[in-house]
């Protein structure tokens, strides 16, 4: 086990999947991490099979947000480090929705993010270094059909971001980076159950990602900052020139979801045979 080195580092959503994965890779790297999650006695569980420490947190609760900046920035190495990984899915057409989940995505995915990234950064502007890393999604690049009030969290994110950014730079702050991390589907508890829904079928096509995979990356980013990274590569690529022909792209959605319902169909048969993952 690497002795903590490198400060302390937050991680929200950290209970299980991509979160779980993330604290893992950067507790391996000498970070100090605070896994944060909503599910108290499983954050904790997981916490101490990692030897690390939890707190149970609502992203949606800023005076409790606020309190979990405090104790990162108060432990090893002050707060060198906060990833903002929790977040929820609906899937369907926007109109299938209520107005309360529609609420609790942009609650929890936008506005959580938010938050977390300004009591972070409370702390980092102080310092005058830092890092905050927001878990995005191919979704905040392009319209995702099925995924839409999904995506419309993740362009929110990924706006403010970038704007932050900007603004940290424009006031000549230069030691403390914001990045957004737009992965390609992720094998997740998020998805793991969504293999015979429909309304998910943009989620599978392109290349279905591990968690340790993004987690690796992410740990990559932590050392060499960057203000969007999308895995893999290629596939920012090719949802940026969807986005940027927004005609061609609503025309081709009807072939793009029955791709991504066969990815679901296979990815099945390859887990019922045990071939997966």
């Amino acid at each position: 086990m690497t002795a903590p080195s490198r400060g302390t580092a937050v991680v929200t959503g950290a209970a299980r999947g991509l979160g779980l994965a993330i604290a893992t890779a950067l507790h391996a790297d000498g970070y100090a991490v605070l896994l944060t999650d909503v599910d108290a006695a499983e954050v904790r569980a997981a916490a101490g099979r990692l030897g690390c420490a939890a707190a149970e947190l609502d992203v949606r609760d800023e005076a409790a947000v606020r309190a979990v900046a405090e104790q990162a920035a108060a432990g090893p190495g002050g707060l060198a480090l906060w990833v903002n990984n929790a977040g929820i899915l609906a899937t369907g057409p926007s109109w299938s929705h209520d107005a309360a989940t529609r609420r609790a995505i942009m609650e929890v995915n936008a506005l959580g993010a938010m938050t977390g990234t300004l009591a972070a950064l409370g702390h980092m502007r102080a310092a005058g270094r830092g890092h905050v890393i927001n878990i995005i999604s191919l979704a905040g690049l392009v319209a995702a059909p099925g995924e839409t009030v999904y995506g419309a969290s993740k362009h929110a994110l990924i706006a403010f971001s970038i704007g932050t950014l900007a603004e940290l730079r424009a006031e000549g702050v230069r030691g403390v980076h914001i990045s957004c991390v737009c992965p390609d589907g992720t094998w997740t508890p998020m998805l793991q159950d969504r293999l015979h829904d429909t309304g998910a079928a943009a989620s599978f096509t392109g290349i279905l990602l591990r968690p340790e995979q993004v987690a690796a990356r992410v740990a990559r980013l932590a050392r060499r900052p960057r203000p969007v990274l999308a895995i893999p590569r290629w596939r920012g690529w090719q949802v940026r020139l969807l986005d940027a022909f927004p005609a061609t792209s609503i025309r081709a959605a009807g072939l793009t979801l029955a791709f991504g319902r066969a990815q679901q169909r296979r990815y099945a048969r390859r887990i019922a045979a045990g071939r997966w993952p």
